[in-house]
């Protein structure tokens, strides 16, 4: 139950939590002098199960008035289940594909085919962002931003799921695309607006779920879809938190990160009332870091239903529900001054 890593909101669940392993020690120590059944064991068994009403009290209690701002420290929690977990929780006879066939393999973009759901389960192609856990795999994935090769490489394993007739699945979780030197000169907005463009007219089902951060046109690069979701505790905008608040007030500290996460209307709620997603996947009490599993569960019932109700939908149908579906965003009435709502 111990989290090395302690978000500040989470001090008082940390410190039943604390509380709750010295107890669960003393029960062991006492189990082997006392027996299982010594009245010292029973009382501490009767503690701990008071201390367990309590932190699942608190744990509510905490993440059931989250601001934008501690949503955005949730979705970057180092325990929170990347696309690999996912893909190792949900998904059977996975084959991973590389490289983009011009550059190189990036490892940042996970694409592979699977099957996800109940046997024999539906074929789909996985195409998803990957931080890393430790610091080496980290490094080398970029800490989840892609490069173009990337991008090319996640376009050039969808178009081939066109091909076939294979659904896409995408999993968003990256701060924003590769600013540096390096991946400008290969070509980076290039490949992100090439995916835009090829993703809105590919013939197969695509549905897309932001499980962590969804920045940018890093994130919209392999989220153009027909349906999107978004775990409870992820994050969706044109920029991060942090980028925002040093363009408006030239500097990124806890307030004017906490204003510009409020002023963005980063989270699944407000992405999903603005209509930029389709539907939320509510994540466990305490975030997904604490219960991957049931996250995976929610996250493949998901998915199962969404592709499941597409692959009914003609294809030329599909892609017309897709062009509406973005054409729509950011609809609004411009009426003169003065001028009364009109019925």
């Amino acid at each position: 139950m111990a989290q090395y890593y302690q978000l500040a909101f989470e001090k008082p669940v940390t410190q039943i939590e604390q509380q709750l392993e010295a107890i669960n020690e003393r029960i062991r120590i006492e189990s082997q002098t006392g027996g299982e059944n010594s009245p010292a064991v029973a009382a501490l068994r009767q503690e701990a199960q008071d201390l367990e009403r309590k932190h699942a009290e608190v744990l509510t209690k905490v993440y059931s008035a989250l601001t934008p701002w501690d949503m955005v420290r949730v979705a970057r929690h180092p325990l929170r289940p990347q696309t690999r977990d996912y893909i190792q929780m949900i998904c059977r006879d996975f084959a991973e594909l590389h490289g983009d066939r011009r550059y190189g393999d990036d490892p940042a973009i996970v694409c592979g085919f699977a099957r996800i759901g109940a046997s024999p389960g539906t074929k789909v192609l996985v195409v998803g962002h990957q931080k890393g856990k430790q610091t080496a795999e980290k490094i080398a994935c970029h800490f989840g931003c892609a490069h173009p090769e990337g991008y090319r490489k996640a376009l050039r394993t969808m178009k081939l799921a066109a091909k076939f007739g294979v659904p896409i699945v995408t999993l968003v979780d990256t701060p924003g695309a590769y600013p540096g030197i390096g991946a400008e000169q290969r070509g980076q907005a290039e490949a992100i607006a090439v995916n835009l463009r090829e993703m809105s007219r590919l013939r197969t089902p695509i549905v897309s779920v932001v499980i962590g951060e969804g920045g940018s046109g890093g994130a919209l690069g392999i989220a153009v879809a027909d349906r999107v979701g978004m775990l409870s505790n992820a994050w969706y905008s044109v920029i991060s938190p942090e980028g925002c608040a040093a363009i408006l007030w030239k500097e990124a500290n806890e307030q004017t990160n906490a204003a510009a996460a409020r002023a963005l209307k980063l989270s699944a709620q407000d992405n999903l009332s603005l209509g930029i997603i389709d539907d939320i996947i509510h994540e466990p009490v305490g975030g997904a870091h604490r219960d991957p599993r049931a996250t995976a569960a929610a996250l493949q019932a998901w998915l199962v239903a969404r592709l499941a109700e597409l692959k009914a939908v003609p294809a030329d149908e599909l892609l017309d529900r897709r062009y509406e579906r973005f054409r729509r965003m950011g609809d609004y009435i411009e009426q003169a001054e003065g001028q009364g709502v009109p019925a």
